[in-house]
């Protein structure tokens, strides 16, 4: 039987991804998690061979638990499973370890293929996905400018970035003019906006 671990927060969704992994007669779901920050100690409680992972969930998110699983676990193998189909999420879940990429509106079959694959050591991932990614190629922003850009989805003024990510305000507004530049926006707001939909942001904080 190959073992799984599912990190989904929905539990509608969760439930069914369960039941539907249950209709294999060779994979068996030996946990759930709702929430990013128990995906790692879930994980390593009961050494599962394969780690289905979401992106974006409460406390963490499914990209920073793949880059410590593939630190801490090497032989657990991580698929991303997630509504996102952004090349920059696709580019940062193979830099951070994980062997799948699968879509959740993918065919049902999918998934219990890329499990199986990613037990064999073979990758699985989204085909028209991969192929806007190597077109794409990467984030032209720095980390700074990133972290910025991220940073300003939430924070309403120039003094409140600067606050929360201890930095003055000149060099917060030099990193958003070189940002808001380089993606040719308008505004911070439109800079952050195509940023998040190629996937060059953090995925969104939910702290529940």
């Amino acid at each position: 039987m190959i073992r799984v671990v599912l990190a989904e927060d929905q539990s509608m969704v969760r439930g069914a991804l369960s039941a539907l992994l249950a209709l294999e007669g060779d994979i068996d779901v030996v946990a759930e998690v709702a929430r990013g920050d128990e995906i790692v100690s879930t994980v390593e409680a009961v050494r599962p061979d394969v780690a289905l992972l979401d992106i974006e969930l409460p406390g963490s998110d499914g990209l920073s638990a793949a880059a410590i699983l593939h630190d801490r676990l090497p032989d657990v193998r991580v698929i991303i499973l997630t509504t996102f189909g952004r090349p920059g999420y696709l580019r940062r879940a193979m830099e951070a370890g994980a062997i799948g990429y699968v879509l959740k509106d993918a065919p049902a079959n999918t998934l219990a293929t890329a499990i199986r694959r990613a037990v064999e050591g073979k990758r699985t991932v989204d085909p028209t996905l991969a192929v806007t990614a190597l077109s794409e190629g990467g984030s032209p922003l720095t980390e700074r400018e990133r972290e910025v850009l991220t940073a300003s989805r939430e924070a309403a003024t120039i003094a409140d970035i600067a606050s929360r990510l201890f930095l003055s305000e000149g060099t917060v507004r030099n990193h958003l003019s070189a940002a808001i530049q380089k993606l040719e926006a308008h505004n911070r707001a439109e800079a952050a906006r195509i940023a998040e939909q190629k996937g060059w942001l953090e995925p969104e904080a939910d702290m529940r």
